[in-house]
């Protein structure tokens, strides 16, 4: 599937409003019919030169590289928290983008809201913000920055090793 259109916002401007739009060549060349289209907002110099500084910032320090590398690496580490604690019941992801599902039992996929919640409360304690997520509210939506490092990938990885053993324990 290819999609006509592709809009994006929040990160391109890292905190600064700025926003794009990305379509095909034959639907940008359909606006291109002797009316211009104008908005209040569109071609800001200052967001323009931040928006390429961000990009520059990304390519210079090859950040899209360091999100897949350290990406991987932090699934491979929730995986390997999954199989030593019962209460995970499902990583997924791709890149930076990773989910942590809380079950009550991973056969049967019971939603451990309760179990989330307090997992959050744990994590909270040792330094780490979260927050469940989804239809059950018993998902960790993690989405860190792309500069994040392995060794803080390890800080995450441990606190919520420590939080998920001392839930298990009690």
């Amino acid at each position: 599937m290819v999609p006509d259109f592709v809009t994006m916002g929040k990160p391109l401007g890292n905190g600064h409003p700025v926003a794009a739009v990305i379509t095909t060549r034959a639907i940008a060349d359909a606006f291109d019919d002797g009316v211009r289209y104008f908005n209040t907002f569109a071609g800001n110099p200052v967001s323009c030169a931040i928006g390429t500084a961000v990009l520059d910032y990304i390519e210079d320090n090859n950040l899209q590289e360091n999100a897949r590398v350290t990406g991987a690496y932090f699934l491979a580490e929730l995986q390997a928290l999954q199989s030593r604690h019962r209460l995970i019941g499902d990583v997924r992801g791709h890149g930076l983008y990773l989910g942590i599902e809380i079950t009550r039992d991973r056969a049967s996929r019971e939603p451990g809201t309760a179990e989330a919640m307090e997992l959050c409360e744990l994590l909270k304690d040792n330094g780490v913000m979260n927050w469940p997520i989804g239809r059950s509210d018993n998902v960790l939506k993690l989405k860190p920055p792309m500069m994040v490092s392995t060794a803080e990938v390890d800080i995450f990885v441990s606190a919520m090793d420590e939080a998920l053993t001392t839930m298990e324990s009690a």
